[in-house]
């Protein structure tokens, strides 16, 4: 057991992620996001001003294919830092942008997305589409998870900061999801979720390749000093991994070494108790044939599993050709692709020997040379001229957008404390107590750049209406206070007659209370003769007890009397209990017994079943070798056509 842990920590790194090299130039894109691209040929190469933390990376972690012996750079404070991390990503590279966009779009058509998926609902979303998409791909996450319905702007965020998301996504872009200056934010957040979702597939299924090895209960790898080990092995490997190194021999044979020194490893006694472990499994096995009795019923259970083995396998082999189907697909739209490229070059070909004909036949004066070049020397001052105009208004365009994010920004600011004042006035939502059924609430980039104008005459309208309201109960309400005032005198003046009359009852009290003092001199008359009436009470009492405690002292005589009748029905009731027990001692013996007898045949049929399992994948990956094989040659061969 110690040995199966040992030999796991040490192929713990190529277990727990994909290698991001593959022989010589080893390199994978599993869970990076998409790189930007140079710009083609044939366009104007129009610098636009980048941001201070922008750079071509492929995520905010810094580029995964650096050169060996490069450092890398680590966006990252350090663990439990507070400092600010800065966004790394070219978020504001087109190029990359789009990107990020085909690389969504493939995620959720791969998932089985329901919601409507073009290139004009990526390109700008609204936010309504924007947390659909944020909940379908968290529900990759949380399959329980549902989006509430209020307050999705506020709810965004905070998942995002649950989970750790290493940048800030405020919580006014939420309004605005699709505007130029805060979509790709956005996009980015929506990456780095999808990226999230795939190491959480990876790892999950690691959890299942290595289930049966975390069942033991004495589990020692959760103890301070196999922690210690770890983490001084993690920040060894960072280190390395941070410098550019993406193997660790030295530092996997080094870890090994310390674990083994930790849980006292004894290679001889390892290699002992396998071999008897092995001769005891021998006999097992043996013993269990011998004593099989039902065969036929093995075999046909080894049947149904072989067919649900065979069935499983068409299946994937049928995914297979589905997979071999698409690639041929692919492969004639290339060679088609191609074909037209190959006639186009052709007739390019056919116009250039065309024109260079005509150049070479046509005559021309000096004069005429001279007019062309001068032409020609125009034109280029003409097109430089153009050209830096045109710089000149990309950059203008790029400043105004820059200032109308701002203004747009201080605008919504504007608005939400409106909102607040609205709902602090209780004007909205239409159902709250002074909206009278209007609704109070703006919604400026919903229906249009014109609405905010037909929200302002509107709302203000209502705001009149509701001011000239609110003047009129105040007026009612200072009339009410006028009549409330009279009453108040009014009752005043019944406080000073009622206040008379408390005086003339305030001389009935005082009568009454002499009369009351006679009254209390006749009880005290009265409770001197009730006391020597309790007196005599008293002696009876006294004689009732002696007789209660004659018959007290017989009833506890024969209290005894049953106690001990009961001590012996207790010892034999005990005998009993203690021969039930040892008979439902010996039953528990013979089926725990039976028990481990039956894991044991169980364990033997799973170790079979694996064997067969492993041959069969061994045979599908090395049909899907050969595929690859196929596709690369064919692919090599249109390249070279």
């Amino acid at each position: 057991m110690e040995r199966g842990r040992l030999s796991r920590a040490k192929g713990s790194r190529p277990s727990e992620l994909p290698m991001r090299v593959q022989d010589s130039n080893r390199m994978s894109m599993v869970y990076t996001t998409p790189q930007s691209k140079q710009p083609s040929f044939g366009k104007l190469n129009i610098p636009k001003p980048q941001s201070g933390t922008s750079e071509r990376r492929t995520s905010f972690f810094g580029p995964r294919t650096s050169g060996v012996g490069m450092p890398r750079n680590s966006t990252m404070s350090g663990f439990g830092g507070a400092e600010k991390i800065k966004d790394s990503r070219p978020l504001h590279d087109k190029s990359y942008v789009q990107q990020c966009i085909r690389q969504l779009h493939e995620f959720l058509t791969e998932q089985g997305y329901r919601g409507t998926l073009s290139a004009k609902t990526l390109q700008s979303p609204s936010t309504k589409e924007f947390v659909k998409m944020f909940e379908f791909i968290y529900r990759q996450l949380d399959p329980t998870f549902v989006m509430p319905n209020s307050k999705v702007e506020e709810e965004v965020p905070a998942l995002l900061k649950a989970l750790r998301y290493p940048f800030v996504l405020s919580k006014c872009s939420m309004y605005s999801v699709g505007a130029p200056h805060t979509w790709p934010q956005a996009l980015g957040a929506l990456m780095w979720l999808i990226d999230n979702v795939k190491i959480n597939w990876s790892l999950s299924k690691q959890e299942l390749l290595f289930s049966d090895s975390c069942e033991d209960g004495d589990n020692i790898e959760e103890g301070a000093e196999y922690n210690k080990l770890f983490l001084d092995y993690t920040a060894e490997t960072y280190s390395k991994f941070m410098q550019g190194d993406d193997t660790y021999d030295k530092e996997d044979e080094t870890f090994l070494i310390k674990l083994k020194k930790l849980y006292n490893v004894d290679e001889a006694l390892l290699a002992t108790m396998e071999e008897k472990h092995r001769i005891l499994t021998d006999e097992v096995a043996r013993l269990e044939k011998d004593s099989q009795t039902d065969r036929l019923m093995t075999k046909r259970m080894e049947k149904v599993k072989l067919q649900a083995d065979l069935k499983k396998l068409q299946s994937y082999r049928a995914s297979l050709d589905s997979f071999k189907d698409n690639l041929e697909k692919k492969a004639s739209e290339l060679n088609d692709e191609l074909e037209t490229s190959v006639s186009h070059l052709e007739t390019l070909k056919h116009e250039r020997n065309e024109l260079q004909h005509l150049l070479q036949n046509q005559k021309f004066t000096p004069a005429d040379v001279e007019r062309i070049n001068r032409e020609k020397r125009e034109l280029q001052q003409t097109i430089s001229s153009l050209s830096k105009s045109l710089e000149d208004a990309e950059q203008h365009k790029w400043n105004e957008e820059i200032a109308f994010a701002k203004v747009k920004e201080k605008a919504e600011l504007k608005l939400t404390e409106y909102h607040k004042l609205a709902r602090k006035l209780k004007l909205i939502p239409i159902s709250a107590e002074n909206a009278c059924g209007h609704d109070f609430e703006i919604r400026p980039f919903e229906c249009g750049p014109g609405s905010v104008v037909q929200y302002k005459t509107q709302i203000q309208m209502l705001l009149r209406k509701l001011i000239s309201d609110v003047e009129e109960e105040n007026s009612r309400l200072a009339n009410m206070k006028l009549s409330l005032e009279e009453s108040c005198e009014q009752v005043n003046s019944n406080i000073m007659d009622k206040t008379n009359d408390l005086k003339q009852l305030r001389e009935q009290i005082r009568k009454l209370d002499e009369r009351l003092d006679c009254e209390i001199q006749e009880l005290a008359r009265e409770e001197q003769e009730w006391a020597a009436e309790m007196e005599s009470v008293e002696n009876h009492r006294k004689l009732l007890e002696k007789k209660v405690n004659y018959g007290y002292d017989e009833a506890v005589q024969q209290l005894k009397v049953a106690q001990q009748q009961y001590h012996l029905v207790l010892q034999e009731t005990n005998e009993e209990m203690r021969m039930v027990a040892n008979n439902l001692a010996s039953v528990f013996t013979a089926a725990a017994n039976h028990l481990s007898i039956t894991e044991k045949c169980l364990e033997d049929l799973h170790s079979r079943v694996q064997r067969i399992c492993s041959k069969a994948v061994e045979k599908d990956e090395a049909a899907v070798q050969k595929l690859r094989k196929t596709l690369k040659d064919f692919v090599s061969k249109a390249t070279n056509l």
